[in-house]
């Protein structure tokens, strides 16, 4: 990754979401507008548009997708400051013993998938230099957890 600037994550997302294709599923930003992380714009969509169709795909309705911070990134303002995010689902999670494959290139549990988005987001997280881990969310279903991202208090570059 080597073109960054500050974006929105709240707006990323919300971006992302609209453009997946997440059918009747729902959507809830725990984010304020005002939280910044400097990264590339468009693969930080790819991130949230591939985990959200992950999720959509991997669950049956009613389901809500949620992006957060973790709580330790509640207080990580300024410059430089390093915290992390989450995106969960309220679906059916993903068994702890797939947890170490679930990145793998061409691991799928559908007959129709490719086995490739999770393994692109993983990618995408790396090459901003973060992290990404996988646990159950507290209702029981999926949570991927990027922790090293760098947050500022700076306005975004970009129009949101």
């Amino acid at each position: 990754v080597e073109d960054t600037q500050q974006v929105s994550l709240a707006a990323v997302a919300t971006e992302s979401w609209e453009t997946a294709q997440t059918d009747d599923a729902d959507f809830k930003a725990l984010i304020d507008e005002s939280t910044t992380v400097r990264a590339d714009r468009d693969r930080l969509r790819h991130i949230f548009e591939n985990l959200f169709r992950n999720a959509v795909d991997h669950n049956d309705s009613p389901l809500t997708v949620r992006v957060g911070l973790l709580d330790d990134s509640k207080t990580a303002t300024g410059e430089g400051q390093r915290g992390g995010f989450f995106i969960e689902d309220d679906g059916d999670g993903i068994p702890e013993d797939e947890y170490d494959d679930i990145f793998s290139h061409g691991y799928t549990t559908n007959d129709d998938g490719t086995g490739f988005g999770l393994s692109i987001v993983e990618d995408v997280v790396e090459a901003h230099d973060w992290t990404i881990t996988i646990t159950e969310s507290q209702e029981g279903g999926a949570r991927f957890e990027i922790t090293g991202v760098n947050f500022s208090d700076r306005p975004t570059d970009s129009w949101y």
